[in-house]
């Protein structure tokens, strides 16, 4: 006869465990972030000492005194430190001017493109209308179109309205332009209808919707395309030395491209360690409001790129 062992009766169920005893029990992996092979960061590096070398060479080279950048342009010596080229490069070029034409055309033209830009962006993005894509369509057709095609047919319509060597004509031709148009339609897309509903029902008007609601959710995206204005503007070159011939109107950027021509002239005897001396000065001049609006808005500008990229 075979005996049936019996069982041991089974433990009545208890309450269930806590969240607290499930964690202790086995607590969650703390999540690790990847770490980029030791070769991607030489790389990085590398790179970057690429960008930047040419950039410290200018900075250093323009405190040197100008037969030294000729005979050893490689090398340093801090006892030779000088600011004989920046006090050269001040009396010989009108700096100054350019700096106060440059300010001006940016304040004003890039007030025009942050204001206009995003109303038609919020027009092509938020409105239905006859004919929405095939505008849209031509506004990016422009894109494609070439600078220099465009400056024939606008230094003959500036002539005749009498804007040649005004601040004009600097400011108001590409204040709104195709790219700033198509960047803000991408952020404002991005915006949920049902905010722009929820402030129609509450009495809101249209440009009241764009001010109070969108304005402030596409502001990273703003801040992203103020960078890249700021940044066209001021490095703007070839309508300014179209439209500005006379020196007074002159823009930073026309009038570096004129430094040597108004160093030999202004200076007898002016050889070609002066001029490249006084033209390092002036560009470490005109290349230091960019490093720094760059370093103070590098945040803005990378979350203003990032903007729109996900649609939620």
């Amino acid at each position: 006869m075979t005996t049936v062992q019996k069982s041991a009766p089974a433990a009545p169920p208890g309450p269930p465990a806590s969240r607290n005893e499930r964690t202790a029990v086995a607590p969650p992996r703390p999540h690790r972030r990847a770490r980029p092979a030791i070769g991607s960061q030489l790389f990085l590096v590398l790179l970057t000492v690429a960008f930047l070398a040419p950039v410290m060479w200018a900075l250093v080279s323009a405190f040197k005194p100008a037969n030294d950048i000729i005979r050893a342009p490689l090398s340093f010596d801090p006892s030779t430190f000088t600011l004989d080229n920046y006090i050269a490069m001040f009396q010989d070029v009108p700096i100054g001017s350019g700096f106060f034409n440059t300010a001006v055309v940016l304040v004003f033209k890039g007030a025009i493109t942050l204001f206009f830009a995003p109303l038609a962006a919020y027009a092509f993005a938020k409105y239905d209308f006859i004919g929405k894509n095939v505008i849209f369509g031509a506004v990016l057709l422009t894109l494609t179109l070439p600078t220099i095609v465009l400056i024939i047919p606008l230094l003959l319509e500036m002539k005749q309205l009498g804007w040649v060597n005004t601040y004009q004509a600097l400011i108001l031709p590409g204040s709104v332009d195709a790219f700033a148009i198509f960047w803000m339609r991408q952020v404002i897309s991005a915006v949920p209808d049902e905010l722009l509903d929820a402030a129609r029902v509450d009495g809101c008007s249209e440009f009241g919707i764009f001010w109070r609601v969108v304005l402030p959710v596409i502001r990273p995206g703003l801040a992203g395309l103020a960078v890249l204005t700021i940044m066209n503007i001021y490095n703007d070159f070839v309508w300014p030395v179209v439209i500005a011939s006379s020196e007074r109107m002159s823009t930073l950027q026309v009038v570096l491209s004129t430094l040597a021509q108004n160093i030999t002239g202004n200076r007898v005897g002016a050889d070609y360690a002066t001029v490249t001396g006084e033209l390092l000065a002036a560009s470490s001049v005109a290349l230091i409001p960019l490093l720094v609006l760059f370093i103070a808005l590098q945040r803005h500008f990378i979350n203003g790129i990032l903007a729109g990229s996900v649609k939620g």
